[in-house]
């Protein structure tokens, strides 16, 4: 028997003995459910002699609650059981405090300023981020043992050469679309020739580095917040710290700066194939040689046509690698989260560049070039 029942009028003893664990409530329900308290004033309780798990404990809180609704006031003989606590507190019905939200008035506006909360505190942490990472960097640069080229050789590597193949491939793709597109409008008015200076001028100061840095930033970006990420879910980036390691002179700068060496290597391919892409196509749709293609190419390319696009690349590049490192060091907790910031570290970053390359439109029209 799991309970026993004691009454003298008005009042009802109940008595709880045995296992009242998830095996047992059923049976124990089923019991209790015949228990009128018609007539109890006063319903006393004891405990000590059970052992309660959270089933139990959720089944009791039944029993009295169904006491109190019928008039009975609820005493216990011994101390509350820890379980029953629990149950309480976490339903908000307990003597201490309960884990409910408070309802205020003004819900929206209550909402709007949480949010204003955590996106200032979350620029305050990403640019505490940043010049921490500056400030190793201007260290590592008085300290050449603070360098680690073999890890900064492995990134490189990594977000670079093997990055070729698709950088080409897109760039190639891309260059055919805007010739064959430039070279369908342009023959209404007997203008070939300026497929060329389209060609090239779009490809070198915009789509080369600008494509080539979306591409990095979904397989470079994704990967820098994925891999340290797990090592945050593992602890190894608190194992760094316990060893007397600084996670972002080991983790974080290796990336940022194999990321700037490989970014600019790979818009140079990116802008070659393009060109490339370029004649192939003009070649085969408006007949023109590939000798007359390149003294085009000459031509429209002024000055600062290709540095245009080259300076870009080591800021996108820093952008790319911030953002995903930053994420992969937000980590905490469990798989579902690094999925997520796995996530917004590619919007991000791809948003970054998106906006850098703006400003640098803006800023090299404002200087004239």
């Amino acid at each position: 028997m799991h309970y026993r029942l004691d009454r003298q009028d008005p009042t009802l003893r109940l008595t709880l003995q045995g296992e009242w664990t998830v095996r047992e409530v059923s049976a124990i329900g089923a019991a209790l459910a015949a228990v009128s308290f018609d007539g109890v004033t006063r319903l006393e309780v004891a405990t000590a002699a059970a052992r309660l798990d959270l089933s139990g404990a959720w089944l009791l809180r039944d029993v009295l609650q169904r006491a109190e609704r019928a008039g009975a006031e609820v005493a216990f003989v011994d101390p509350r059981p820890p379980a029953l606590e629990l149950v309480e507190q976490t339903l908000g019905s307990g003597a201490g405090p309960a884990f409910v939200r408070e309802e205020r008035p003004l819900q929206p506006i209550a909402a709007l300023g949480r949010t204003v909360v955590d996106r200032w505190q979350g620029w305050l942490s990403g640019l505490a981020f940043i010049g921490e990472a500056v400030w190793r960097f201007g260290r590592a640069l008085r300290d050449p043992r603070v360098w680690r080229p073999t890890s900064i050789a492995r990134h490189v590597y990594d977000t670079g050469i093997t990055a070729i193949p698709i950088v080409a491939l897109i760039a190639f793709l891309i260059s055919v679309i805007i010739a064959y597109m430039g070279a369908q409008q342009l023959q209404k008015f007997g203008a070939d020739i300026f497929v060329v200076d389209l060609v090239t001028v779009g490809v070198l100061r915009e789509l080369g580095v600008l494509l080539t840095a979306i591409i990095v930033a979904g397989r470079s970006g994704s990967a820098f917040a994925a891999e340290i990420g797990v090592m945050q879910l593992n602890q190894e980036v608190d194992a760094l710290k316990a060893s007397g390691v600084e996670p972002i002179e080991v983790l974080v700068l290796p990336r940022w700066i194999g990321l700037a060496i490989a970014l600019p290597l790979l818009t140079v391919i990116s802008d070659a194939v393009g060109i490339l892409g370029g004649a192939l196509l003009c070649q085969a749709l408006l007949d023109m040689s590939f000798v007359q293609y390149f003294q085009r190419v000459d031509e429209a390319i002024g000055d600062w046509t290709f540095w245009v696009g080259l300076i870009k690349a080591p800021v996108f590049a820093l952008l790319i690698a911030a953002a995903g490192t930053y994420r992969g060091m937000q980590v905490r907790g469990s798989s579902r989260e690094l999925g997520r910031l796995t996530t917004v570290a590619v919007v991000q970053a791809i948003f970054l560049v998106i906006l850098a390359d703006a400003l640098f439109a803006v800023l090299f029209m404002e200087i004239g070039i």
